[in-house]
């Protein structure tokens, strides 16, 4: 999960002598949304090839004011990668070390290559999203809820957080699952979301759908 264990170093890094227009070409070849500009051998900063695209003619160096100043260093964590993904709309997050030199790139690819090997999305099963007041948040009570209905967890994450609430993901093994939904009501959680069928929901249906055609007649 290091981010040292994913870099790649097949992207060549640009100088400040380096044209606007064999820059945006590299990226265009090579299906990235960014290239990366070092200064005396350290990393400098990052343009976009949108922002290239409409830019005049002329050497990177000129482009200084405009460098976005993103990256990661190499002894961060993978989860680490996906928010710079998104803040920056990139496809590839330049790798440097503590004194800032350029060691080369992670890709989204191989990111979410590496998560899809992860049970939370790998394994079939239930998604559910639950809601809890934050001053009795417990993970050990979520996890003892969906354990003594001899279900598993593949997976969980916070997926929103405010003062006052917790909303809670997760993905667990298909086993049970409106014996769980009904001790999570018992213990006070409200299931905000479902990814599955519930037994009882069905029940409720086929009854109304009887109730309805009762009323037909």
């Amino acid at each position: 999960m290091f981010i040292k264990d994913y870099i790649s170093k097949d992207y060549p890094i640009f100088s400040f002598s380096d044209t606007i227009e064999e820059a945006y070409e590299t990226a265009k070849d090579f299906g990235h949304t960014h290239i990366f500009i070092k200064k005396k051998g350290y990393y400098a900063g990052a343009l976009s090839i949108s922002f290239l695209e409409d830019a005049a003619e002329g050497n990177l160096g000129s482009l200084e004011m405009h460098f976005e100043k993103f990256a990661i260093l190499a002894d961060g964590n993978l989860l680490d990668t996906v928010k710079l993904f998104h803040i920056f709309n990139s496809n590839i997050v330049p790798v440097i070390g503590k004194t800032e030199k350029y060691l080369g790139y992670i890709s989204s690819d191989d990111v979410f290559s590496e998560f899809a090997k992860f049970p939370l999305f790998s394994e079939n099963g239930a998604v559910l999203t639950i809601q809890t007041p934050a001053k009795t948040y417990s993970i050990t009570e979520i996890s003892n809820i969906v354990e003594s209905n001899n279900a598993k967890i593949y997976g969980c994450y916070i997926s929103q957080v405010n003062e006052d609430n917790f909303w809670i993901t997760l993905k667990i093994s298909s086993d049970n699952l409106s014996s769980i939904d009904e001790t999570f009501d018992r213990y006070g959680y409200s299931v905000i979301h479902k990814h599955y069928d519930d037994a009882r929901d069905e029940m409720m249906k086929d009854r109304f759908g009887f109730f309805q055609k009762y009323l037909e007649f």
